[in-house]
């Protein structure tokens, strides 16, 4: 069990060790020093102010906001969600400065788009330098399946049914452009238009395609991008969350009220529309990367590590077998079809809570109080609920017309190992993203930064 945990991390500070399917053209080696060697931004994949704080053993400060500032001091407790960080309380870096407390560009960004919230600072203090390993929920997926398998007798014969039927009915639609990403990643190259456009018509029968072509996207605008916004962000140790936020919203309507990748399809001429908006610059090697990357990810994250991705093919094997040969994406389909379910709402703290209660054993066995996000540090960490070896105190906090925060009251809440309650989203399948995809870069976000980057040794946290 925590083998699968660990598999699901990715330690930033050592070279790439997962294990991976036969025949893939690129390593995940290779990949690392491809993004951390031939990007302008890639040397923060290592030495993020984020990633050196947690390594630095100090105290780490992290913002939270919350709508439910209220039932927090009635009740006492501090509850945790799901998503990307699987059982943590999602936050972001703050960084102690003589000014307050400066929020990391994506706190910057919660603060200004999520209005009547209350921001709390965390402090936590462990009793040793903390693993740089995030978990990368593109790995989940094996998980996923064991959980469901564990748990299946929760749902009725006619759930089972359905979601058998359903699975089915989606890989057999995509069946073809699963086929063609497999030997994509194995080297036989296909044309990047034509990829991209059999990507996005294959999201809505596998919805999993559409987080791995948003977090692609997201990989590439933050390690390649040049503008100055994006630079005065890597003088401070931050990648530039903003650009992927942008992304999202111009390519789905209702993106805002409800982030749903599961609706991110862009055809390629959407696409290049798209990432002109954000920033033009990266427009001519945007689909050849997505073609590359996003083929390796299927492979590495869909197979099991004994297959050969030269040889799988979706095209006519049964459901059971591919149980066995593509554990991952069967387990990231699962997990995602479920969730619309009717029941779901009811069933969903049986089959969230196993898995938190894994990764919290995990985390507790190796030394992570704060989880993070490891897709990249961009700075998405939580604060994990049941770490027997930290101290942890909050405070609300108020902003200044220069957007530090200062603390203002304490709040006496306790961590508790529970999840939040979760509503399930509607199905939106087959939405096609905005008709009017060109976006506007807006350069006046407002985040105070330091004149110049932090040393690697001396990051304050």
């Amino acid at each position: 069990m925590r083998d699968e945990w660990e598999h699901a991390h990715t330690d930033y500070t050592k070279p790439a060790q997962r294990p991976a399917p036969a025949s893939l053209a690129e390593s995940e080696d290779d990949w690392r020093r491809c993004l951390e060697g031939d990007t302008p931004n890639g040397w923060l994949i290592q030495h993020s102010a984020m990633t050196e704080a947690l390594a630095s053993g100090r105290p780490m400060y992290l913002l939270h906001t919350t709508k439910h500032i209220s039932a927090i001091r009635n009740s006492g407790e501090l509850h945790v969600s799901t998503g990307c960080l699987v059982g943590a309380l999602y936050c972001s870096p703050l960084v102690r400065q003589r000014e307050g407390w400066r929020p990391h560009n994506l706190g910057a960004y919660l603060m200004q788009t999520k209005p009547n919230t209350t921001p709390i600072i965390f402090e936590v203090t462990s009793d040793a330098p903390i693993p740089t390993k995030g978990v990368d929920y593109l790995h989940l997926g094996a998980i996923h399946l064991r959980t469901y398998l564990r748990y299946q007798s929760f749902l009725t014969p006619a759930e089972n049914d359905h979601l058998e039927r359903a699975l089915t009915a989606g890989l057999r639609t995509a069946a073809v452009f699963l086929d063609t990403a497999l030997r994509n990643a194995a080297g036989f190259a296909t044309k990047a238009t034509e990829f991209i456009d059999q990507l996005a018509a294959a999201v809505p029968a596998v919805p999993f395609l559409g987080y791995l072509y948003f977090e692609v996207l997201s990989e590439y605008l933050m390690l390649h991008s040049a503008t100055p916004e994006t630079k005065s962000y890597a003088q401070a140790g931050e990648l530039n969350n903003w650009l992927y936020k942008r992304l999202a919203f111009a390519a789905v309507d209702g993106m805002h009220e409800l982030f749903d990748l599961a609706r991110f399809q862009p055809c390629h001429q959407q696409l290049v529309q798209l990432i002109d908006g954000v920033e033009p610059a990266l427009v001519p090697g945007v689909a050849e990367y997505v073609r590359r990357r996003l083929s390796h990810l299927f492979s590495h994250t869909a197979l099991h590590p004994s297959q050969d991705a030269a040889t799988v093919t979706f095209r006519g094997t049964d459901l059971g077998t591919l149980r066995e040969v593509a554990p991952g994406l069967i387990g990231q389909m699962v997990f995602r079809e479920i969730r619309y379910m009717p029941r779901y709402q009811q069933l969903y703290h049986c089959f969230e809570k196993a898995k938190a209660l894994e990764a919290w054993d995990y985390w507790n066995h190796v030394g992570i109080p704060t989880p993070f996000n490891g897709i990249l540090p961009k700075g998405e960490i939580g604060i994990h609920p049941v770490y027997p070896r930290s101290a942890i105190r909050a405070w609300t906090a108020t902003q200044d017309s220069k957007g530090f925060l200062h603390p203002a009251q304490e709040v006496a809440a306790v961590f508790t190992p529970h999840l939040a309650s979760w509503w399930a989203p509607p199905r939106h399948r087959g939405q096609k993203p905005t008709a009017d995809s060109r976006i506007t870069v807006d350069r006046g976000a407002p985040s105070p930064l330091p004149s110049h980057r932090s040393s690697i040794k001396g990051i304050s946290a």
